[in-house]
């Protein structure tokens, strides 16, 4: 991945670091060689936006994920309720109302897990289902001030589908997970995550708000290093809620910050605090995604925008100033109007030339937003398998027109947008080659165009998971290229992506992942 040295045939590796490739490694002598016999080897892919815990915790709940009907969830339901002591919580992941119709409501979970607290994630993250157990252990005036986030039939009552910021209601009764729970979850993810050569993650939100499972969510992924249980170099990025009023001497610029002065760059390269992450909008799984224009079909609205122009602008700045990268969750493309709105307003009060701010998602861009990204420096970081899993649905959604502008790869790049591959995972599928497969052929998984003119090159779609999302994530000095001095991380294949059919990209097997010299996945 380096354009001065595009290819090479001998990699020398010591102390978890890259001595050199080719002629810089002559008459070196090795503890150990290893003959790949042809096979291709690639920077480690970097994920730069995933939850980790939010994946392990997921993979021991019974998923809904895959089905298409409310017997079949309902059922799901009554043997997780039959299974789980009493006492306990009945959780499911996976939960997706689209291919039922309409949402399961609190009546519905009493009929197969009666008095039990039942709680089921939306496969999106932007929505939960909880039971009236749950339900009535909130006061009213709870209700009221998550307001429309609040599901409510036509006599006004709850449904148990809470959405978008009301999602606290049912997360602060079942939370906290403990870190031990959490130290499981990383592992578990994290190996997931090996097993396809993802070597680097930036996990999108810990802590608090929609994202976080514990408010001492850190010191789970502190406790898992230390036990030798973190497979993957993880970055954390915090979410924004955390600021609070400093008196800062004001030559400092900080006029909000997280307790200690913490910021974007504290760790090293296996642990450290990421972006200052802020929601904007919702999701299109969930129809919260704030559009400029209403959803198409039964679903009509035009989603949630999380703050209102003034205060969104004032907390941006004083992230901006206090030397915070930012993470802009912007899935609209209303969302997507007040990101470039607000950073580029704290650039021109407080220039900050590498500041390197993101757009989590970039999922709905209108042309005339793409410039526009472009001029405010924002790194676009999308996730391709969306449109994979969920194409035909969102273009559903999203008409003729706005189809072509989801998720985009040709146009971002025309425009000197760096474009950044990352999964959100569990969301949809994590697999980097699944979704360069897609950047490729921009076809969904019922074999659905979705964008064709936004397809871009094989070599694109790589960079795009190496240099393109070891950029966002900062750390494009260590990792997304092979060269002297950078880190072994190394994934393997057992063909090489440029050269197969690019509908078999996503076949294409991944024979070991290396992690700072050492084999942690496969063989050699």
């Amino acid at each position: 991945m380096d354009p001065a040295r595009p290819v090479a045939s001998r990699i020398g590796v010591w102390q978890g670091r890259i001595v050199g490739l080719d002629e810089e490694v002559d008459g070196l002598r090795s503890r150990e060689a290893a003959d790949l016999g042809g096979a291709t080897v690639l920077p480690g892919f970097v994920d730069a936006h995933t939850h980790l815990n939010w994946t392990g915790l997921a993979s021991a709940m019974p998923d809904l994920s895959g089905m298409r009907t409310r017997d079949d969830v309902l059922g799901a339901i009554r043997r997780a309720a039959e299974s789980t002591p009493d006492g306990r919580w009945v959780e499911l992941a996976g939960y997706d109302q689209r291919p039922l119709g309409a949402h399961l409501t609190r009546d519905d979970l009493e009929l197969v897990a009666p008095g039990r607290k039942v709680y089921l994630t939306h496969a999106s993250g932007h929505a939960c289902l909880v039971s009236n157990a749950v339900l009535d252990t909130v006061p009213d005036a709870e209700f009221a001030a998550a307001g429309e986030g609040v599901l409510r039939d036509a006599t006004g009552r709850p449904t148990g589908v809470l959405a978008e910021g009301a999602v606290a209601i049912g997360r602060s009764r079942r939370m906290p997970y403990s870190i031990d729970e959490l130290v499981d979850a990383i592992e578990t993810a994290g190996r997931q995550c090996l097993a396809q050569g993802v070597t680097s993650c930036a996990d999108a939100g810990i802590v608090v708000e929609l994202a976080g499972f514990s408010p001492v969510e850190l010191a789970a992924y502190q406790t898992a290093r230390e036990r030798g249980r973190l497979p993957v170099r993880v970055q954390t990025m915090i979410p924004a809620s955390l600021l609070r009023s400093v008196d800062a001497d004001p030559s400092d610029s900080i006029a909000r910050a997280v307790d200690l002065g913490l910021r974007t760059g504290l760790g090293d390269d296996v642990l450290s605090i990421g972006a200052l992450k802020l929601w904007l909008d919702g999701g299109m799984m969930a129809r919260t995604a704030a559009l400029t224009e209403p959803y198409g079909g039964d679903d009509g609205g035009t989603g949630q925008l999380a703050f209102d122009d003034a205060e969104l602008a004032a907390l941006v700045l004083d992230g901006h100033r206090a030397g915070w990268q930012l993470a802009l969750h912007a899935i609209g493309d209303a969302a997507v109007d007040q990101a470039v709105e607000v950073v580029t307003a704290a650039q021109a009060a407080h220039p900050r030339p590498d500041a390197r701010h993101r757009v989590e998602h970039c999922g709905l861009v209108r042309p005339e937003q793409l410039p526009r990204l472009a001029a405010a420096g924002l790194t676009a970081v999308v996730q391709p398998t969306f449109l994979h899993a969920y194409g035909d649905d969102y273009s559903a959604i999203m008409g003729e027109k706005r189809s072509g502008w989801m998720y985009r790869g040709r146009s971002f790049l025309d425009h000197g947008i760096t474009l950044a591959g990352s999964s959100d995972r569990p969301v949809a599928d994590g697999a980097p080659l699944r979704a360069i497969q897609f950047m490729v052929e921009r076809t969904s998984s019922g074999g659905a165009p979705v964008g064709p003119d936004e397809a871009i090159t094989v070599a694109e779609a790589v960079a795009a998971y190496t240099t393109g999302s070891a950029y966002a994530c900062r750390v494009d000095d260590v990792a997304g290229r092979l060269g002297a001095g950078r880190l072994a991380d190394l994934v393997v294949l057992g063909a090489d992506p440029l050269e197969v059919d690019p509908a078999e990209i996503a076949d294409v097997p991944v024979v070991a992942t290396v992690l700072g010299g050492e084999v942690v996945h496969g063989s050699l």
